[in-house]
């Protein structure tokens, strides 16, 4: 094997990402089975390693387990986006400090490119895996590879073997190593491989990823598609799936939440709608980027004796914009008339779309739009920033009495990175 340095792509990912970020400040979860539900408590989304060894299945409702949680010590909370969504950001920061070229994959793991000996690189893994365990407090997996199909191999083989201390490079593994590795993985558990797909492959004698690997690529291009014969060169050290730098402006943004308890009345819809205006437009405003164009929906539960109903309207703005009064109206206009009184809706949401950088935008000081020259939507974050989330809304969204349409959670730990009024308390002993 050469010494000389390389190019290497990493898989760097967050052990159990949502239980994690819930022990970073409540250490007296270490150790414990923890579970995080699903939007107003219902279903189990996340589990720490303790509690899969329960037998605690992915999807389980709570109310079917929370009678038997206490007796195995089994904790339960409330999917906390605002802390997950500020850890994600923070680990990701720290992984640019050590590759200029980052692909954020998903909320707790991204790809990123390194470049060195093998040795040389395993040390790299150590070094990320302590930085982000040292100053965070989380706990990750680093797979190195010639390719994304292969990091990801190596990432699952850190989690497994205890002996690598949770990092794993395949270039300090020999040829015949690799094969004796891949000839013991059934096919599915490749990246891209679901269970229906391994069916197929196995009826052309595939049931390996060393079978995979080692297959024709031609023919399985002609029987399984580009994509399938990507993962065959991958899976070889041919990087074929490059990375992708993170978009600045995505093309849609949604703001959307089931409810904890149904709305039945315009006025209640009418509440729903202020509230969501304004967090759909600040997504927007984070991201510097303005919408064309938009649609706004509500619904009832599918499963109801009641008949569905899902009213929706479609608006197309004159001028881009991140505004959110202009959001607001365009959302309630119509939709509101459309709203039954008496209906149970369970679900409303509003999606904007034709999104763009707001700065492709540009106008004379004679023809800028009034309410882009009032920035109202940057005086709500700064007046919100300093003095809360609830400080100030949009009509009926600034009251700040509760409401019962609120998504249910009632185990939810601290959001102690976002909010002055629950930051951690530390004890000395």
């Amino acid at each position: 094997m050469s010494d000389s340095s390389q190019r290497r792509i990493a898989l760097v990912d967050v052990n159990s990402f949502f239980a994690s970020c819930e022990r970073v400040f409540d250490p007296k979860l270490m150790g414990k089975p923890v579970v995080v539900l699903s939007n107003n408590d219902g279903c189990v989304v996340a589990r720490s390693s303790e509690a899969k060894a329960l037998g605690v299945a992915m999807g389980v409702p709570w109310f079917k387990i929370s009678a038997w949680a206490p007796s195995v010590g089994l904790v339960a909370r409330s999917s906390n986006y605002e802390l997950y969504g500020d850890l994600s950001a923070r680990v990701m920061s720290i992984l640019q400090e050590f590759s200029a070229a980052v692909e954020v994959y998903s909320i707790d793991e991204a790809f990123l490119e390194l470049t060195g000996t093998p040795e040389e690189l395993l040390a790299t893994g150590h070094r990320i895996k302590e930085a982000i365990q040292t100053r965070l407090g989380l706990p990750v997996c680093v797979g190195i590879g010639r390719s994304k199909t292969q990091a990801k191999l190596a990432n699952a083989g850190a989690k497994k073997s205890a002996g690598m201390n949770g990092v794993c490079n395949l270039d300090m593994f020999s040829a015949e190593k690799l094969d004796f590795i891949m000839a013991a993985l059934p096919v599915d558990n490749l990246w891209g491989i679901a269970r229906r797909l391994s069916k197929r492959l196995a009826a052309q004698g595939i049931h390996t990823i060393k079978d995979l690997r080692d297959a024709d690529p031609v023919r399985i291009k002609k029987k399984f598609g580009v994509v399938v014969q990507r993962s065959v060169y991958e899976l070889r050290g041919i990087d074929c799936i490059k990375l992708e730098g993170e978009r600045l402006v995505k093309n849609q943004v949604m703001y959307s939440r089931s409810f904890a308890t149904p709305v039945t009345t315009r006025k209640q819809m009418e509440e729903v709608l202020a509230v969501y205006a304004q967090r759909v437009s600040k997504r927007l405003r984070k991201q510097g980027s303005v919408a064309g164009a938009l649609t706004c929906f509500a619904g009832t539960s599918r499963f109801a004796n009641e008949p569905f109903h899902s009213p929706y309207v479609n608006a197309v703005f004159s001028i881009p914009t991140n505004d959110p009064v202009e959001i607001l109206k365009a959302s309630s206009s119509v939709l509101l008339n459309r709203i039954e009184e008496g209906r149970k809706y369970v679900r409303a949401g509003i999606l904007l779309h034709d999104v763009s950088p707001k700065e492709s935008h540009q106008y004379l000081d004679l023809f800028t739009p009034v309410h882009e020259r009032r920035q109202l939507g940057e005086t709500l974050d700064k007046v919100m920033e300093k003095h809360g989330a609830f400080s100030i809304g949009l009509g009926a969204a600034g009251f700040k009495s509760a409401r019962e349409w609120e998504m249910k959670r009632e185990m939810l730990s601290l959001r102690a990175t976002t909010r002055w009024d629950e930051l951690a308390t530390v004890y000395a002993k």
